[in-house]
């Protein structure tokens, strides 16, 4: 199999019961870490890249992800995370991407729909599916301890009214979720109750669920079985990661990759490998296979 944009990625998922995990990604090891466990559950998966992790890992990174991508047994989605600028969803269109999110959620009605419409028109001339975003996520902060910030909860009337305003494929909604990992003190609450009234306004539209990590696995089941189709994680699999390599690097004062990170990898490859699970997305790749792919060379 090989490149997919959403919409070929997640016109599968709700009729079948499952969802895509959605992963970010900065370096070569958190590619591996992802496509290789995806390809031992033979899971469909989406490699996200932000326009932070853009700026660090540079745009010819981008290759690799891609060459990667294509020689994959399972459909994946090169997918721009929280595009922060009309701009930022144009260079990542240039760099080869299938899959577009522009975030204007912050600002004001007219402005996130004005910005998201001007993206989609440009994303659909090449084929780019994108996403957009109505309400908002919150945050936990940078550090596990960071204090919970509250999110703007989705309702089915903005749901239904940016879809048709926008032409958006896909959608993120507040639903109760935040980015990051929760501090002790916050115990997370996935509103069920308002996913299923959203996915009445917008039966035909995918949603997105942001901020996936640190949530209660039955709480997300239950928001996959109830209509959300694209899990967004970071926080969890690249904490298990990187706790492994602190665990290497103060065991030994080496300096070979080769040494330190095999082990990070496979401590992040359990993560995934449990969240396919949770989305029920193992074995799920056998949907897709005889699709055609995304061609970028048309851009």
């Amino acid at each position: 199999m090989t490149l997919v944009n959403m919409n070929q990625l997640l016109a599968k998922t709700r009729k079948n019961n499952f969802a895509v995990g959605a992963y970010n990604v900065s370096n070569l090891e958190l590619v591996r870490t992802v496509i290789e466990q995806c390809e031992e559950d033979y899971a469909p998966a989406i490699i996200m890249i932000h326009p932070t992790e853009l700026r660090y890992c540079k745009d010819d990174f981008i290759s690799y992800v891609l060459t990667r991508i294509r020689d994959s047994k399972i459909p994946v989605a090169l997918h721009l995370d929280h595009g922060d600028s009309v701009d930022s969803a144009a260079r990542a269109i240039h760099d080869g991407f299938s899959s577009v999110m522009i975030d204007m959620s912050a600002e004001d009605w007219e402005t996130n729909v004005a910005l998201t419409r001007e993206t989609v028109i440009m994303a659909h001339r090449v084929g780019v599916s994108v996403e957009g975003e109505v309400g908002t996520i919150g945050k936990t902060g940078v550090h596990i301890e960071g204090h919970k910030k509250e999110g703007i909860y989705t309702t089915p009337e903005e749901a239904q009214k940016f879809v048709e305003e926008t032409g958006v494929d896909t959608l993120a909604v507040g639903i109760g979720t935040s980015h990051g990992i929760y501090p002790p003190d916050v115990t997370p609450k996935i509103r069920i109750d308002i996913l299923q009234k959203i996915v009445q306004a917008v039966p035909d539209t995918p949603l997105v669920m942001h901020g996936g990590s640190s949530n209660p696995d039955e709480q997300v089941a239950d928001a996959v079985k109830n209509g959300i189709s694209k899990v967004n994680l970071a926080s969890d699999y690249k904490n298990a990661f990187f706790q492994k390599a602190r665990e290497i690097l103060a065991k030994n004062d080496g300096w070979d990759p080769n040494n330190l990170f095999p082990e990070a990898i496979e401590a992040g490859k359990k993560v995934v490998h449990h969240k396919n699970k949770v989305f029920n997305s193992i074995g799920k790749a056998k949907l897709y296979e005889g699709i055609d792919p995304w061609r970028s060379d048309k851009i």
